[in-house]
């Protein structure tokens, strides 16, 4: 091992945290997290196509979090404020657009709504969560696809008199031209979309979502699927507690909490008051 690799790594815990990667610039290289800190800076020194960002790398800073969670979460929130150089995924995204089913006198229909028309995380009925109208597009022809739904009956395609374009190439079963009944087309939309719903708060108030590791504590306090902060029972807390509810919702950390929270995996404690 490099003496520059050596020194590099001589602080880095094998325990979970975040690490930044700085270089000459204020601005940060690259922002991770693992479990294992000093393993996983290690596993970038073995990567070919980072050995740019490893060469212009001068210092490793961890921020040590008392479990995986809390890594997670501190991971998202800085490369949104700090903007790293190498970082290409969790970058804000100010709008966010979902498909919400829309009764019409013929049927169901899919309906494409952003967040200045609803509120994600509170608003029922909302499916997929989508940086652009065109993600959320291409999504929703992918899933018509795979489940042999009509393109036209779902507003992204005209029909015309022989049916929509996909009936021509056998891939919608006639919905369009009144060959399927228009319930069993909407079961299968139903049935398609349910792997992208949008699970609403679950809670009437906010939850801290306590770790621990040892004598340790750090309690994260989330509310709407909003990370507000951390508190630590140790000074070296890598985040403060906010204690506001401010906080706009974002799609990332939906991610890192929607499966935890609903299948009761993280230990949680109410907030009576916030």
């Amino acid at each position: 091992m490099s003496d520059t690799k050596q020194a590099l790594l001589a602080d880095l815990p094998s325990a979970p945290g975040v690490y930044i990667f700085w270089g000459d610039s204020s601005l940060p290289l690259y922002i991770g997290k693992s479990v294992d800190v000093r393993s996983r800076v290690m596993s970038h020194f073995r990567q070919a196509d980072e050995a740019q960002m490893m060469a212009q790398t001068r210092r490793i800073e961890c921020l040590p979090t008392a479990g995986e969670m809390g890594a997670l979460l501190l991971e998202s929130r800085l490369i949104k404020t700090r903007q790293p150089l190498f970082n290409q995924r969790l970058r804000r995204t100010k709008h966010l657009h979902s498909w919400r089913l829309t009764p019409l006198a013929s049927g169901l229909t899919c309906t494409l709504v952003s967040s200045a028309e609803v509120v994600h995380g509170q608003t029922h009925g909302l499916f997929g969560l989508f940086s652009s109208r065109h993600a959320a597009q291409e999504k929703l022809r992918a899933l018509a696809l795979e489940h042999k739904l009509c393109l036209a009956t779902l507003g992204l395609e005209k029909i015309t008199a022989r049916g929509c374009f996909g009936l021509q190439l056998r891939q919608c079963d006639g919905v369009c031209v009144g060959k399927e009944a228009r319930t069993h087309h909407e079961e299968r939309l139903g049935t398609a979309l349910q792997q992208l719903q949008v699970h609403v708060w679950p809670y009437a108030t906010a939850i801290d979502v306590v770790e621990q590791s040892g004598d340790w504590v750090q309690k994260h306090r989330i509310f709407n699927w909003s990370y507000l902060g951390t508190w630590c029972s140790k000074a070296i807390a890598a985040e403060s507690l906010q204690g506001t509810d401010t906080a706009s919702f974002d799609a990332d950390t939906y991610a890192i909490l929607v499966k935890p929270l609903l299948k009761g995996e993280a230990l949680i404690q109410e907030v009576l008051s916030h």
